[in-house]
């Protein structure tokens, strides 16, 4: 369970007995991690802690509460400042068989381009498609320099090399399902994903 070893940290309190503090996903996917109790105690018990920036007792009957910030103990304040910023995706646009980003698309690459300077270290994740109009080869050569064109700019804008990882993955996993050789705007996209 990916996050799950991140976002769960198994806390011992001095009276209050062990408990679970579960963190946000570092996903921007809404598949949040989970934590299962199975046993407490030699007893077995079901229990699943599913639930982002909850604290559950692991009494009898577990019961999980959400924590306001306000609410957290000082040393799970110290641990939740210490996580790096939430990950996210900006998706990028662009006409057909063009490898510049559609005009719409700039000021979400701009935006983007000025939170990563915000995050040195961060990675970056680079990934171009296509529609299904043109042949396999074209489409996955098309898709590549999309991706090449927007890791320049990241380039440009001083993000070490090491950082990013730029793909092609031509007209595989479309936004929109189509047949082959229809155009569909949305699937013409490149997808950054920084961490």
């Amino acid at each position: 369970m990916r996050g799950v070893a991140a976002a769960a940290l198994l806390m011992l309190g001095a009276c209050a007995g062990p408990s679970v503090l579960l963190l946000p996903d570092e996903d921007p996917h809404p598949s949040q991690g989970k934590v299962a109790v199975l046993e407490r105690k030699g007893k077995p018990q079901d229990y699943v802690i599913d639930q982002a920036n909850s604290r559950t007792r692991l009494a009898y009957r577990p019961a999980s509460r959400v924590l306001s910030e306000k609410r957290l103990p000082k040393r799970s304040v110290a641990l939740v400042g210490s996580l790096p910023p939430k990950p996210f995706e900006v998706t990028l646009y662009y006409d057909e068989a063009e490898t510049r980003i559609m005009p719409d698309s700039q000021a979400a690459l701009d935006s983007l381009l000025a939170e990563v300077a915000k995050r040195p270290g961060a990675e970056i994740q680079i990934t171009g498609y296509t529609d299904r109009k043109g042949t396999d080869d074209d489409n996955d050569a098309l898709s590549q320099k999309r991706a090449d064109t927007v890791l320049a700019q990241f380039i440009d804008r001083g993000v070490a090399r090491e950082n990013l990882v730029a793909v092609g993955r031509g007209e595989r996993d479309p936004l929109v399902p189509t047949d082959d050789n229809v155009e569909e705007p949305r699937n013409r996209r490149v997808v950054v994903t920084v961490r």
